[in-house]
């Protein structure tokens, strides 16, 4: 039988295949020019529709919607109280979702339901941004801050709370949204009374060599101090628990504690003062600020704060935690934001600092998530400066208390947790 022939093909100038080298690479750099020339003019005759009718490009973007594991997220069966175990990965903004709906079903229609959550200044529950700050119960706002009434049940609380913002995050975490018996089990942590000022002790393991990323640590945390540990082979080796209770002793509200391995962060421990309980994550990615490329200077001002992607009840703990150590009423005129974003079990954490200018005439107005144009922000552009230091976390155990020996592992993280790809823990 003769050789086969070979079928021409559009979009190469030559669809022979030649067994010499030099012409079949000049030949692949031809077949790829003329399919980039083809997905080029396809690309620029689909914009020239799509500007003429503005529904083809909505079409196609409600269609393309990329098939991520976020998106493939599963979530674990529950019963009544499901969303009160830490081990369970439950979404507690859909089951409170569908318990409103159930009460709302089984209320008379002469009684009218009253929402959860009210707020004092309008807008809606779910517009709420993630720059929370702390539960306080004050007479009279004083200083003009945002104030909203909350309802659990019979009572009410009154919280001031960060400003929002005119375009809340969609990932934003509602901290309002912890589950009862959850706040139960850490009353330290989910408390009404106005919290104190957040002052934290940052200390390194023992014999550790990580004087200069514990300070940066310090730069990062507001109103927290630096003691290292003693090294010398005289000295008292402090356990955890006697540093706890001297840090208490002294109006300390948190102790954290940076932990290496061949001279790199590897480990950060939590403390909240003064009967825990104790957070323990794993570091990975470490850079310094200065390592950054147009890093800025931080200075001494109050962060502001936002959490992301804390869903479930440990994620909603675990975001808790990180509200008790940053004050809840930042200093704006310093225009520094620290994110804790959290995808697929890593927290992310970054420093950034803002700045709002005009938007020149070359480039293009802010979108929404819905690809639309936000309204009010027109001729606006934020432009983000990063801080440092910058590296992430995963978290590993919850302890009741201080230490394991304290009150035992409230959770700790297995590998076989891992072994499904679309379940996450927070």
């Amino acid at each position: 039988m003769g050789p086969k022939k070979s079928i021409p093909s559009s979009r190469a100038h030559l669809p022979f295949k030649t067994s010499n080298k030099e012409k079949r690479q000049a030949l692949h750099v031809k077949q790829k020019r003329a399919r980039d020339s083809i997905s080029r003019d396809e690309r620029f005759r689909r914009k020239r529709e799509e500007d003429k009718n503005p529904k083809l490009k909505e079409e196609r973007l409600r269609r393309n919607v990329p098939q991520t594991l976020d998106r493939k997220r599963a979530w674990d069966e529950t019963g009544d109280n499901g969303e009160d175990q830490l081990g369970l990965s439950v979404d507690v903004e859909k089951v409170k979702r569908q318990k409103t709906r159930l009460e709302k079903g089984e209320a008379h229609e002469d009684e009218p339901t009253e929402p959860e959550n009210i707020r004092t200044e309008g807008g809606e529950d779910e517009d709420e941004d993630s720059m929370l700050g702390s539960e306080s119960e004050p007479e009279e706002d004083k200083d003009g801050s945002n104030v909203r009434l909350i309802r659990n049940g019979k009572s009410q609380i009154r919280a001031a709370d960060r400003s929002t913002s005119p375009a809340p995050s969609t990932m934003s975490t509602n901290l309002d949204l912890t589950p009862e018996a959850l706040a139960a089990r850490f009353p330290t942590l989910f408390t009404t009374e106005s919290p104190p000022v957040p002052k934290i002790l940052v200390t390194t393991s023992i014999n550790s060599t990580l004087h200069r990323e514990a300070s940066l640590l310090t730069t990062l945390l507001p109103n927290s101090v630096y003691i290292p540990r003693s090294a010398h082979r005289y000295g008292h080796k402090f356990s955890v628990r006697e540093i706890s209770s001297f840090a208490a002793n002294r109006g300390y509200t948190a102790l954290a504690i940076l932990k290496e391995d061949q001279k790199v962060p590897t480990g950060l421990s939590i403390v909240h003062l003064p009967h825990g309980p104790t957070f323990h994550f794993s570091i990975s990615n470490w850079v310094e600020g200065k390592k950054l490329p147009g890093h800025g200077n931080p200075t001494n001002h109050f962060p502001e704060l936002i959490l992301n992607n804390f869903r479930t009840p440990l994620g909603l703990l675990t975001a808790h935690l990180f509200r008790t150590m940053f004050p809840p009423q930042p200093e704006l005129e310093g225009r520094q934001v620290v994110t804790l974003h959290n995808q697929r079990d890593y927290i992310f954490l970054r420093r950034h600092r803002y700045v709002f200018r005009d938007k020149r005439a070359t480039e293009k107005s802010v979108v929404g998530t819905d690809g639309k144009e936000v309204k009010g922000m027109e001729g606006i552009r934020a432009g983000l400066q990063e801080l440092g230091p910058r590296f992430t976390m995963k978290l590993r155990r919850v302890d009741k208390a201080i230490g394991r020996a304290g009150g035992g592992a409230e959770w700790e993280w297995k590998g076989k947790m891992e072994k499904q790809r679309t379940k996450f823990q927070l």
